[in-house]
């Protein structure tokens, strides 16, 4: 079986074909067989005037092409294309994905906050014990938490703060004053000490530079040092000394920023960055999908 996951973000587009692999005594395995990351900024457009530029649309419409001809060349037999607060926040984000039905036939699933993070949720769940842990997707546009304790999830939220937002300094103080009262409000004492779950690009590419064992966490202390590590880069020596896309380069900082404010108001000490993201949920909720649907076929 091959499965297809296209997260449609505010700082890039990604694209994943996988095959399945499973079998009785395993959870399923994704294989990957295509990884494509397109450095559309929609949120450059919609955080600043509301709306996606007619130049954003027109190389959207180029890639949608391209990922529907994709779809078919691999033979995919299950996809789905899921928006987040870009295209839900524009004034023509959902125009826009009316004419991508009409001309392509690709439905795009322009999600909120709390159905992103239950996707992401998916692909975290597996690598969470019965501790207590703080779980923080940091994006372009949005930033979503979900509080854990004794192996369940027991809040969520999520606030308008992203990493595009904070570069172009268009970021909302009372958001940020929302979101520190609601971590201290449920980030309780009684669940003892709390450890940082961190997904999105920024933070796995903090970790890789921190070169720590996979599977292990990262002091708090370690990922400042990081991010003080490339702050002192100019954005060229971040792209060609550091090896980042030039779309990473400039929003690393403000991302880091993110991680750490709400770790610090969190008293997380440490945060373990599994590589999953939204694109992975998007495959187990497919993989569930089509276990259902061959129930129903029995």
């Amino acid at each position: 079986m091959k499965i297809a996951a296209i997260d449609i973000g505010s700082n890039a587009i990604r694209f994943q074909v996988s095959t399945v692999l499973t079998n009785d005594k395993t959870h399923p395995v994704f294989k990957k067989l295509e990884y494509i990351r397109f450095p559309l900024r929609l949120g450059h457009d919609v955080f600043t005037t509301q709306r996606i530029s007619d130049k954003s649309i027109s190389k959207f419409k180029k890639l949608m092409k391209a990922y529907k001809l994709l779809l078919e060349l691999y033979e995919v037999d299950s996809y789905m294309f899921c928006a987040t607060s870009a295209m839900r926040e524009s004034d023509n984000g959902s125009e826009l994905a009316d004419q991508i039905q009409e001309e392509f036939g690709i439905t795009i699933n322009i999600i909120d906050g709390n159905r992103e993070a239950e996707l992401i949720n998916r692909a975290i769940s597996s690598y969470l014990t019965d501790e207590t842990y703080l779980h923080i997707d940091v994006g372009g546009g949005s930033t979503e938490l979900n509080l854990y304790a004794g192996g369940k999830k027991i809040k969520t939220r999520s606030f308008k703060i992203g990493s595009v937002r904070v570069l172009e300094q268009i970021d909302s103080p009372l958001m940020w004053q929302d979101m520190e009262h609601w971590i201290k409000e449920h980030v309780k004492e009684e669940y003892g000490r709390v450890t940082a779950v961190g997904t999105g690009g920024n933070i796995s590419k903090i970790f890789e530079l921190a070169q720590l064992k996979p599977g292990s966490t990262m002091s708090i202390k370690k990922v400042k040092q990081i991010r003080d590590m490339v702050e002192a880069y100019s954005l060229e020596d971040r792209i060609y000394k550091l090896q980042m896309n030039p779309d990473r380069a400039d929003v690393i900082i403000p991302a880091s920023h993110i991680y750490l404010q709400v770790m610090e108001w969190a008293h997380a000490e440490s945060i373990l960055v599994p590589e999953v993201g939204l694109k992975d949920g998007i495959m187990l909720h497919l993989y569930e999908q089509s276990l259902i649907q061959q129930k129903l076929n029995l």
